[in-house]
């Protein structure tokens, strides 16, 4: 997905583009491990991810109706600080969290999407909520460490994280701004290269470039969508518009899936470009970018980087673990399709085999339910919106062939 900051904070190892990884600190605060903790899921190293994969996968399996393993989601619960926050990965979570302890938004909004959505964990998810509240910055928006500038990608993701825990994002408020605010500043004017699209930031002269990896998360921010999103009402193909300076959230989202349908209607895919190397095939973002085409109604232009993923993400998934099975069955669910028969893959059993085994399968119907009254949004007064969504940036180390470098750091998406 995304990358962003020095060389010293290489994520967990990754031998293709577009894996599921948030941002990570210029200086990361755990200590790489050598074993996998028991109840986590894949087997590369979590240093820098650990607590976002375990996020997507105990996220995309309540999605699909499986019921997670108890050390899986202890694992998760286990790993916030007393502050309420979480960092990428704790490798004792017995030690308090320190100044060394980095903690960020990323983390610790997609812990709160999982908890939330799994139940039973309504005390954990409101204390990390707490936090991420005590950080919004003054334009309304988050960066991914506390108090860094805002980005679209990690904003997305904490108002998903609001949305989660019953609370909408529009009106929690720093110095007046909500995230809606936020990203409405990041977002490109129609008629202009990249129009419609989001930006990840600004460039240091204050200029906004087309990210299509911030603009997949934008859309589904604005919609007040989140990971597992669901599609939207049919509707035309989306058409960038609205008045200059006064967009609404739907005009938004309209208009970040007008440049999304765009960049996939001749190839299928998203792309990313490494340095000195061809562009290449960005499976991550094209995932996420067909969440957000169908969460906006835009079915059709949805189908074709659907059908691609189907016949190619196979291998991707793979060898890039939990999160990116996650993706994919976010993807399939977003627009119908059977994730436990996508492209001839059964993305549900390859999910449940990176890690513990779960305690059950929902019947037909039952997928997704949130069975406990405790967290039920709908009995909250601030209910009403779904989970939103990120994409943190991030850096990966390439096996065996370097380090490569995911478009989502770049601001040269179509």
């Amino acid at each position: 997905m995304n990358v962003r900051r020095s060389a010293a904070a290489l994520a967990a190892a990754t031998v293709v583009l577009g894996a599921a990884v948030p941002a990570v600190a210029a200086t990361p605060s755990p200590a790489p491990s050598t074993a996998r903790p028991a109840g986590l899921y894949g087997t590369s190293d979590p240093a820098y991810d650990g607590v976002w994969r375990q996020s997507l996968a105990l996220l995309a399996q309540h999605t699909v109706g499986v019921t997670p393993a108890d050390e899986a989601v202890a694992w998760l619960a286990g790993q916030q600080c007393a502050s309420g926050a979480f960092a990428a990965f704790r490798a004792d979570p017995a030690q308090p969290c320190d100044a060394k302890v980095m903690t960020d938004t990323n983390s610790t909004a997609a812990a709160v999407q999982a908890l939330a959505a799994l139940g039973g964990h309504r005390a954990a998810a409101e204390k990390a909520v707490g936090w991420l509240k005590s950080v919004q910055n003054a334009d309304g928006g988050w960066g991914y460490s506390a108090g860094g500038a805002s980005d679209a990608n990690s904003t997305s993701v904490v108002a998903g994280a609001l949305a989660a825990a019953g609370k909408q994002p529009a009106r929690v408020r720093k110095a007046g701004k909500s995230p809606l605010d936020a990203l409405g500043k990041l977002s490109l004017p129609c008629g202009g290269d990249g129009g419609g699209a989001f930006a990840y930031q600004p460039d240091k002269k204050g200029a906004l470039a087309a990210n299509a990896d911030a603009t997949a998360a934008g859309v589904l921010g604005a919609l007040g969508e989140g990971f597992a999103a669901t599609a939207g009402k049919t509707s035309a193909a989306p058409v960038c518009g609205g008045t200059p300076g006064a967009l609404t959230a739907a005009d938004l989202a309209r208009n970040g899936a007008a440049h999304l349908a765009r960049a996939v209607a001749a190839t299928g895919h998203l792309t990313s470009a490494l340095p000195g190397a061809e562009d290449q095939p960005d499976y991550g973002n094209t995932a996420d970018a067909v969440v957000a085409l169908a969460a906006q109604g835009a079915a059709e232009q949805a189908k074709k980087p659907l059908a691609w993923l189907q016949k190619n993400a196979s291998t991707w998934a793979k060898q890039s673990g939990p999160a990116a099975y996650a993706q994919l069955v976010f993807a399939a669910h977003a627009t119908g399709a059977d994730p436990r028969a996508f492209g001839g893959t059964d993305l549900v059993a390859q999910l449940n085999a990176t890690g513990p085994a779960p305690q059950a399968t929902a019947p037909a119907g039952d997928a997704g339910k949130n069975t406990d009254t405790d967290t039920d949004k709908k009995s909250n007064s601030d209910s009403g919106y779904s989970v939103w969504v990120i994409v943190g940036v991030f850096l990966v180390a390439g096996i065996g062939i370097g380090f490569l470098i995911s478009a989502r750091g770049r601001k040269r998406q179509p």
